[in-house]
């Protein structure tokens, strides 16, 4: 298995960066992950299919979408073997620092344990994985994974240097996407917040609406001005107030429908 930092200081460009205008053009639409998929093979990285799913800790796994080109489409039946408890062994991404994003790729033999490698690669002829991953603080993760199938070969050199180039381009706009098929935030969570906790300061409120709206650590201490360090201090000066523990908690407290998906 072999694993990689994502970094920002790339520039994705020519065919591989081509490949990305159906899914812009497509978010937030409901034929976003076929478009996806055949924009990416149009740029170069010929994927048969294709998954994006969410482990929260303590929360069983989600799946926001998948796709297949020129198979019989099978990601619906890896996920589910996958539900039933293959991701909680699932150790494939744990060379992604917690709050850090990633690139992996990894082999059918290189599948965490023969369980994982027989119910998801080999039964449904998939040959490697090629994954840009983002694990938050909590030790969540958030995966977009390209599969390779067997009557394909290996990823070549091409399509990983391609991907590697628009991996953090194609993870902002999948978590776009998914972000705009949540289902929408209460309106007053501010008052809400209060209402389970009067003790919360003015900046533990600021910081807590933020987060249950979706906002990304950086986001928030941007629209502050503040440091990333110090809105997560006034995160968990809020957390300990609350009672909470981890970001999951605060959505099923005062999202409760959005925690269910």
């Amino acid at each position: 298995m072999k694993h990689w930092p994502l970094t920002s200081d790339t520039s994705p460009c020519g065919p591989a960066a081509g490949g990305l205008l159906p899914a812009i053009g497509a978010i937030g639409a409901a034929g976003f992950a076929d478009a996806a998929l055949r924009g990416l093979n149009a740029g170069g990285l010929r994927a048969a299919s294709w998954s994006v799913y969410q482990l929260r800790p303590g929360c069983a796994p989600v799946l926001h979408l998948s796709a297949s080109l020129g198979v019989a489409d099978r990601t619906g039946e890896c996920f589910r073997a996958y539900h039933q408890g293959l991701y909680r062994r699932d150790c494939s991404f744990d060379a992604i620092t917690p709050g850090r994003c990633g690139l992996l790729r990894m082999h059918a033999d290189e599948a965490p344990n023969a369980a994982h490698r027989e119910a998801i690669y080999r039964r449904h002829q998939v040959l490697e994985r090629l994954s840009v991953a983002q694990r938050t603080e909590d030790d969540g993760l958030f995966a977009v994974n390209l599969y390779h199938h067997e009557h394909q070969g290996p990823f070549g050199d091409a399509e990983v240097a391609g991907f590697a180039a628009l991996a953090p381009l194609l993870l902002a706009a999948v978590q776009r996407h998914v972000a705009l098929q949540a289902p929408a935030a209460p309106a007053d969570l501010r008052g809400a917040l209060q209402a389970r906790c009067p003790a919360l300061t003015a900046r533990e409120l600021d910081v807590c609406e933020r987060l249950l709206r979706g906002w990304s650590y950086d986001g928030i201490a941007a629209d502050m001005g503040l440091s990333v360090a110090t809105v997560k201090t006034y995160r968990a000066r809020a957390f300990e107030r609350l009672g909470l523990h981890f970001k999951s908690e605060l959505f099923a407290a005062f999202m409760p429908a959005a925690a269910a998906h």
